[in-house]
């Protein structure tokens, strides 16, 4: 952590999830798990696990749930000093079954949460004082007119700050339409340092193939774009040049939760120091990881379990979380 900050802010939607029992479809099942979910929580928990200085910024409600998600993430060392509780308006539920080999089944309760009555307003300057890095996804800004602002309004303290910024589009088509995203999410795509993003969102959001639309990032500003690949292979693109990842081939528990394992072992890697390349092998790394275990953030390793499942790897073995 650096001496007026956190060295990572993420603001965004945290819910409690309640994740059926292995298997069973939602309709069906009896039993379910308590935990945490959100894109940014998820990658706020995974770069503090990694042992970088998290803030996670956000609202949640004045009821057991908000408490659960404020206390599940200050057991992980996430600062939630600058959260709020709301209490008007209750944290969003998430529901969802788990399974290896078939689609997962996701309900969302959302409408009218306390994370979409986010305002510009509430961002106070000095959350973002001496921090290196804002993470954004491009599901808050969704959430509401007011949360979009206040993105937007993240992204200039940013600046102000002299932080980079990075940006997953976490494309989720139940907040809105191909048209809407590109609306909303598109102009955060460009404003951003590193792009993370699936070729499926690269496409969406600017109506280009991937690596076309990568190009043109870098050419509007970006450092470096990361490809997230629908076989599950990776490639950044940076001015001076790219660099691909093959997957590892693990047995996969539950794989949601893979993508911001992803983009968690990647920016940690690059706040690090280590070349690109080196930061897309440590991604496919984690996320290894996290699909061997069930919920979004159980998998998600400390930076000693990610070294010993590196150095399996170079071994040719397999990166079991241990």
């Amino acid at each position: 952590m650096v001496a007026n900050g956190p060295e990572v802010v993420t603001c965004g939607e945290a819910m409690l999830l309640l994740l059926a029992e292995p298997g069973v479809p939602l309709d069906r099942a009896m039993h379910f798990r308590r935990s945490v979910a959100g894109a940014e929580s998820n990658v706020a928990v995974g770069l503090a696990r990694l042992g970088h200085g998290v803030r996670w910024l956000g609202r949640v409600g004045a009821d057991p749930a908000g408490e659960a998600v404020l206390r599940e993430l200050r057991a992980d060392c996430v600062d939630v000093a600058h959260a709020i509780v709301d209490d008007y308006a209750p944290t969003g539920l998430l529901m969802r079954d788990s399974h290896a080999y078939r689609a997962i089944d996701v309900q969302y309760y959302r409408m009218g949460s306390a994370a979409s009555r986010l305002t510009p307003e509430q961002i106070r300057p000095e959350a973002l004082h001496g921090t290196r890095l804002l993470h954004l996804s491009g599901i808050t800004p969704m959430l509401s007119p007011t949360a979009a602002a206040a993105s937007r309004r993240l992204v200039e303290l940013a600046r102000e700050a002299g932080a980079r910024v990075s940006f997953d589009p976490n494309v989720r088509h139940k907040l809105g339409g191909a048209a809407q995203w590109a609306q909303t999410a598109g102009p955060l795509l460009r404003d951003a340092d590193i792009v993370l993003a699936g070729e499926d969102e690269l496409e969406l959001l600017t109506a280009q193939p991937a690596d076309e639309a990568a190009r043109e990032l870098l050419r509007g500003g970006a450092d470096e774009v990361v490809i997230k690949r629908a076989d599950h292979s990776s490639t950044v693109l940076t001015a001076d040049g790219s660099w691909d990842q093959l997957p590892h081939a693990v047995p996969v528990v539950d794989p949601i939760g893979a993508g911001d394992g992803f983009t968690a072992g990647y920016l940690s890697a690059r706040l690090r120091g280590l070349h690109e390349d080196q930061a897309l092998a440590e991604a496919a790394c984690v996320a290894a990881l996290v699909v061997q275990a069930a919920t979004d953030t159980d998998g998600l390793p400390t930076a000693a379990a990610r070294d010993r499942a590196l150095a399996e790897l170079s071994k040719g073995g397999d990166p079991a979380y241990r």
